[in-house]
């Protein structure tokens, strides 16, 4: 996204010896379209495994909102997520989903994984 976007904040893990789930929807996500300049909505959801850090909610959305104005397809926003929800806290597993709406009859659905993050 650049040097501008909201930085992901995480906490120290409080149970960093127990394999748990968490699990953030956010519906409310926005982009553009690279060819149309459009909007492109969608919900985002992330599952994962913390290892000795978590991310902090509200850190996470003000970093996703950061992607109103920034015209990507829908595979480069995901995969950028990914990377940067990765790097910021390590996780022992992640999944994030891209639930994009339908637009012309054609929804889509993005997903990048790693069962040892």
């Amino acid at each position: 996204m650049g040097s501008s976007s909201p930085e992901l904040e995480t906490f120290p893990n409080p149970c960093p010896k127990r394999d748990y789930e968490i699990q953030f929807d956010f519906s409310e996500f926005t982009s553009l379209c690279p060819k149309t300049g459009q909007p492109d909505f969608a919900t985002i959801v992330f599952t994962y495994v913390p290892d000795e850090l978590c991310i902090e909610m509200k850190s996470l959305k003000l970093y996703l909102n950061g992607y109103r104005n920034v015209g990507a397809f829908y595979e480069e926003v995901i995969n950028r997520i990914y990377d940067d929800f990765h790097t910021a806290c390590k996780p022992r597993r992640l999944l994030v989903e891209g639930h994009f709406n339908v637009r012309g009859g054609t929804g889509a659905v993005i997903r990048v994984s790693s069962e040892d993050a």
